[in-house]
């Protein structure tokens, strides 16, 4: 199994059946790939509506929020981007799932440039880390040259400001609790002499520290 679908596997046990649901783009968008037996959930696309599916040839000109071609469910509605927006940002998302370039032990995020290279914008992040209900960074632990990617404070600019409910990653899952970070799981093999070796910022390890479990998760 690789990183990602690890991750993607333990980010779905996060979600309770009739969330309402964002995945952001890229790693996130696997999670639906593994939801456990009888959780069902609602995707929102923040690019105008809700019960996002997989693609189907009856429509061949629907796109998700990353431009990428998908379907609706069955009782989807769509709608303007000023309406999608008022659900984010009137608290009517329950989760949502984002990647992340640095996450500190603060819970601040920065997930939308870096400076000096051309980006798009910076999408619905903004919104989405502030107006859902529940915020999980799914992210690989360390960048592609081996540098922590959870680290004392962010070095790029942030997308928000102590927002980040949960961080999951190849290695651990940690959460934000009264403004300090804890870790709560380790994956398999992995102890937390490990985890400390790859992640700068501080972090209290849980009196209850488990093994990361992906049981239960449906098979892709």
């Amino acid at each position: 199994m690789d990183k990602k679908e690890l991750i993607a596997r333990r980010v779905a046990q996060e979600l309770r059946d009739g969330d309402v649901v964002n995945l952001g783009i890229g790693l996130p968008t696997m999670v639906v790939n593994y939801l456990p037996e009888g959780i069902n959930i609602t995707l929102q696309s923040e690019n105008g509506f809700l019960g996002l599916g997989p693609k189907t040839v009856d429509e061949p000109n629907i796109v998700n929020a990353g431009g990428q071609p998908c379907g609706i469910v069955p009782g989807g509605a769509t709608f303007d981007s000023a309406f999608s927006f008022m659900l984010i940002r009137g608290g009517h998302v329950d989760a949502c799932v984002l990647g992340g370039l640095e996450v500190d032990q603060h819970g601040n995020l920065a997930n939308w440039m870096v400076p000096g290279k051309m980006v798009p914008g910076m999408g619905g992040a903004m919104d989405l880390v502030t107006g859902a209900k529940k915020v999980i960074i799914a992210m690989e632990h360390c960048t592609k040259t081996g540098e922590p990617k959870i680290i004392p404070e962010c070095t790029l600019p942030l997308t928000a400001k102590g927002k980040v409910s949960m961080i999951i990653t190849e290695l651990a899952v940690f959460e934000f609790r009264n403004n300090q970070m804890y870790l709560l799981e380790t994956a398999e093999g992995v102890d937390v002499d490990t985890v400390k070796a790859h992640t700068t910022a501080q972090f209290v390890v849980a009196d209850n520290l488990k093994t990361m479990s992906i049981a239960g998760a449906a098979a892709s």
